[in-house]
């Protein structure tokens, strides 16, 4: 039975969780802006050892690779790599919007009825977001999408579609016709969802390539410093 840990860094919420098969055994999640890089590991060890468990048990290690959080995403991953290469266990990847729209999904009724739409907040009108079924297939790409009140107006004709995340209330405030438009408030990454979604890749054996994984940035980053910027 696998024992597996998942990280979730992409946004301030530091989430971590581990489980023995498909049972959770135990999650911690700290809400403070800026908390990822010093609380990490501290919960990691914490979290591993209150399930009564040691490191060297771990079976491999999954990480939300975004998008998200530049630095967020950054320590997220460098944890999960430097864990993996020092236990020699596999590294598992999971979408962080596939990840907040599996929370609403579970919580849906019929979910096979609706769309879903998890959009995580960019700069001013952006967002990251995909368009998502109930089978976590993308009926459109995860991409920065600057919402406008036409955004998704033709799939909205369509069929129901759910918003969530971060981002969702920036849409909600240009909607004048809710329709089809149905908005769920507070939803945040978690790496119990992540977890979840991940142990699936884990008995199919869809593995990141530890050397070489980085996170889905989606977007680059630009760094300024006095008197010029650069890439």
């Amino acid at each position: 039975m696998p024992l597996l840990l998942a990280l979730e860094t992409s946004t301030t919420v530091c989430s971590i969780a581990l489980f023995k098969d498909q049972q959770l055994l135990g999650a911690s999640e700290l809400q403070i802006e800026k908390s990822h890089s010093s609380h990490i590991t501290v919960m990691v060890s914490q979290l591993v050892e209150n399930c009564g468990a040691t490191l060297k048990e771990l079976s491999a290690v999954a990480v939300s690779g975004g998008p998200g959080s530049y630095t967020g995403l950054r320590i997220g991953s460098s944890t999960a790599k430097g864990l993996c290469y020092s236990l020699d266990i596999p590294l598992l990847e999971v979408s962080t919007l596939y990840g907040l729209a599996a929370q609403v999904m579970a919580a849906t009724p019929d979910p096979e009825r609706y769309l879903f739409c998890p959009m995580l907040d960019a700069r001013r009108m952006e967002v990251y977001t995909c368009l998502l079924n109930s089978d976590l297939q993308e009926l459109s790409p995860i991409e920065p999408v600057v919402l406008d009140e036409h955004t998704f107006e033709d799939k909205l004709k369509a069929q129901p579609i759910i918003f969530l995340g971060s981002g969702a209330q920036k849409f909600k405030n240009l909607v004048t016709d809710a329709g089809n438009a149905l908005f769920i408030d507070g939803v945040l990454p978690s790496a119990k969802t992540i977890g979840q979604l991940a142990l699936k890749k884990y008995e199919q054996k869809v593995f990141e390539d530890v050397a070489y994984y980085e996170p889905f940035y989606l977007k680059d980053v630009y760094i300024t410093s006095a008197g010029k910027g650069t890439k």
